[in-house]
């Protein structure tokens, strides 16, 4: 059992959504939850008590209830929540809080400051989502957007939904070709731009980029254009297109009341393995989810302010804009984290009062590196909650949260990701923080670990599944008619049950490990062993920026190669190799002693962040490395390439 690094004090926890909602429901069942994990239990054995009780606690605004809450209830995929019930998404988003109230405040790297107001966006959404409706988008049309992390592209969102079009975004750092294997596929009729963007201190032009995506995907009518940079955008080699400062009007806006299941968003997986998949999710499942884990798990309350440096092009901006159906203000970053000066986010959290910060583990171990003390730096007073995710945070990870940034704060490592547009572990404001842990399950989310066998385990390492349906399911992949790529991505390893593909442990306080992705699990001598599980070990060293560990295939077996990203004055020398091996010896086992350590310049990663140890993997076993334009860089790929060492 980890260590404990918090402690919820009795107001808090008092003063919590989760004790709230605990006392909802045991006035509504006659029933005592004397813990967390009672709570838990009861939610995924009464699926059809439960999540009607979130529904009403949250205040989902629904022009027609449901005449069954769940229909085929064994079915994986093929249940069917909420049947009947009319709403729509856009509505519970905005048409909550005062006209004077926050909704959005914006920065970005060189200072741009802008604030939006819930009438003044309620306003442009009415603007926005009459334009569309003049061109014709409804119910079936998609509309995406190439967008940076700006108030235009929630104001897109949200006019889209409230016409019951289906919505899609990819960040302006995606490369052409992986935008045309996104949009290409979904065939949008309209398509928001921006004319250029910054990053890292550089300016980045887009429209000649839009040019090809208005040629290359023939069904784009119409292409809105955002004046983001100083640049006169230059319109007349873009079809149909028009700049969103000369969008006239509005008319009132007209919530379209659709069922629950209605499409609301079409998210992507990396598309580091193959073309990218179109995930599908519903309007009903996505808000209901969010809903619960902002306000139960996160304990976000009115007039927060919630934060998470994310691009349009991570689920985890679809999360962020939901916060506004909890009438928390929602703050937008755009640009690097490390512009102008590495603490930027925490001046951002000081001067804006954030509340909730949510970032990656990648970027809470690149603070540790440089050194960065942000709680000596920063009044964070209003700062309660920190978030992490897109890998797991090491226990490092989190005593430099409690150590540099602040010691009295519930830091919750949380874990799904874009297949749910949610989470299956994650945080609770009511229960101690322990170093290196998710701190539970999701309330409603039937999560467990299997062996091969499908067998059930605590305290072991396996396969993180989900054993019974839940709302936020995806509707299916696009264009799978017969749900055949559906069912082969989630439910073809255990019957009936989701497989999520990550490597996992439950522990014997409730809480979750996660030691990364299963597909990318190292195997020596038959032994399973988790990335995380050497990263966590590896990258806290000094002479260490980062590193990826593969699996190569070698004399009938597998041994493990690792790849270090060292500081530039350090040399990958034989005493630092067995620095390394015996940092890892001695901290997890022999097994996970790497036979083979290799210096390189740069780690290969996704645009969210995350390591790809897939494409590593390919390209040492000579293997074709499909869809490079999905990595952030994948130049740092050619140094992998036929390396002598691994021959």
């Amino acid at each position: 059992m980890n260590s404990i690094l918090w402690k919820p004090g009795p107001e808090r926890v008092a003063a919590s959504q989760m004790t709230a909602f605990t006392l909802y429901l045991e006035k509504l069942t006659s029933k005592r939850f004397s813990d967390y994990q009672q709570l838990w239990e009861w939610s995924i054995e009464h699926p059809t008590i439960f999540w009607p009780a979130v529904w009403n606690f949250c205040d989902v605004r629904a022009s027609c209830l449901w005449e069954n809450v769940l229909e085929n209830q064994q079915r994986m995929p093929g249940a069917k929540w909420f049947k009947g019930a009319k709403l729509n998404f856009s509505e519970n988003l905005i048409e909550r809080g005062q006209d004077e109230e926050l909704a959005i405040l914006f920065r970005n790297e060189v200072g741009h400051a802008r604030e939006m107001r819930r009438g003044e966006l309620r306003s442009e959404v009415a603007r926005i989502a009459s334009w569309l409706r003049e061109l014709g988008i409804g119910i079936g049309d998609r509309v995406a957007a190439w967008m940076p992390n700006i108030p235009e592209t929630v104001v897109m969102l949200l006019a889209t939904a409230s016409l019951g079009a289906t919505f899609s975004s990819c960040s302006p750092d995606f490369g052409i070709e992986a935008v045309v294997e996104r949009f290409g596929q979904i065939e949008p009729k309209v398509i928001l731009v921006t004319n250029g963007y910054m990053y890292g201190g550089k300016y980045f032009s887009v429209l000649p980029k839009v040019i090809s995506l208005v040629e290359r995907v023939p069904s784009i009518q119409h292409t809105l254009v955002v004046q983001y940079t100083d640049d006169t955008p230059r319109l007349k080699n873009i079809p149909g297109s028009k700049l969103w400062s000369d969008v006239g009007s509005a008319a009132p806006i007209k919530y379209c009341q659709l069922p629950f299941d209605h499409p609301l968003y079409i998210l992507y997986s990396s598309g580091t393995t193959g073309t990218p998949k179109c995930i599908v999710h519903g309007a009903g499942g996505t808000l209901l989810q969010h809903l619960k884990e902002h306000r139960l798990h996160t304990d976000l309350q009115p007039k927060d302010r919630l934060f998470y440096f994310t691009t349009c092009g991570w689920m985890m901006w679809n999360w962020l804009v939901s916060g506004l159906a909890s009438e928390a203000t929602i703050v937008l970053y755009d640009g690097s984290p490390m512009q102008p000066h590495a603490a930027t986010l925490f001046q951002l959290t000081e001067e804006l009062g954030i509340s909730v910060f949510g970032t990656s583990a990648s970027y809470l171990a690149s603070l540790e590196k440089r050194g960065v003390h942000p709680g000596k730096g920063y009044k964070l007073d209003r700062l309660k909650t920190i978030l992490s995710t897109g890998s797991p945070l090491s226990e490092e990870g989190f005593q430099y949260v409690y150590q540099k940034i602040k010691s009295n704060i519930c830091l919750s490592s949380i874990s799904g990701g874009t297949d749910i547009v949610s989470c299956f572990a994650l945080g609770n404001p009511n229960l101690p923080v322990r170093s290196g842990e998710l701190q539970c399950r999701g309330l409603g989310m039937s999560v467990d670990i299997f062996d091969n066998h499908g067998n059930s385990l605590v305290g072991r390492k396996g396969e993180l599944v989900c054993t019974q349906p839940f709302p936020s399911m995806p509707l299916g992949f696009w264009k799978d008619s017969t749900g055949n790529r559906y069912q082969q991505a989630y439910f073809e390893r255990y019957r009936n049950i989701w497989c999520h593909g990550d490597f996992a442990e439950l522990t014997q306080d409730g809480g979750m490990l996660i030691y990364g992705r299963s597909d990318a699990i190292l195997n020596p001598g038959g032994v399973r062993i988790g990335t995380a599980e050497i990263y966590a070990h590896v990258i806290p060293l000094e002479e260490v920026v980062d590193c990826v560990a593969i699996g190569q295939d070698w004399e009938g077996d597998s041994r493990i190669v690792l790849f270090v990203q060292l500081h530039k004055e350090v040399i990958m020398d034989t005493a630092l190799k067995e620095k390394i091996r015996q940092r890892i010896r001695s901290a997890a086992s022999p097994r996970h002693v790497p036979e083979v350590i290799l210096a390189v310049a740069d780690i290969p990663k996704t645009r969210s962040g995350k390591t790809a140890e897939l494409a590593v993997r390919d390209i040492i076993h000579q293997r074709e490395v499909l869809n490079k334009d999905a990595l952030a860089n994948p130049e740092a790929l050619t140094e992998f390439h036929l390396r002598r060492e691994l021959n």
